[in-house]
């Protein structure tokens, strides 16, 4: 009997051994990953200066929860979605 439950095990060690690799390599980047994106989209205030996904440098005029409006020149504002920022750029590019 113990020796059947011994081979059972042996037999599920690699599938055990495949998904505690998946966890540690994929998932659990993944889920920090993503945790420290809605952090940072958490925190934007007025007048953050930060970049698009599509490129684009702006200054925060406003912002609700899913709607931003970014000043990317003078007299002109463009409204996107909040998902759509892909981080804070830095103050001293113009």
């Amino acid at each position: 009997m113990e020796n059947e439950t011994a081979a059972t095990l042996a037999n599920f060690a690699p599938i055990i051994l495949m998904l505690l690799i998946f966890y540690f390599l994929l998932y659990r980047p993944q889920k920090k990953a993503q945790k420290e994106r809605e952090e940072m989209l958490n925190s934007l205030k007025v007048g953050s200066r930060v970049i698009t996904i599509g490129g684009i440098y702006g200054t925060i005029v406003s912002l609700t929860d899913e709607i931003v409006i970014l000043k990317i020149a003078d007299k002109v504002e463009i409204e996107i979605a909040r998902g759509s920022i892909n981080g804070v750029a830095p103050n001293d590019n113009k």
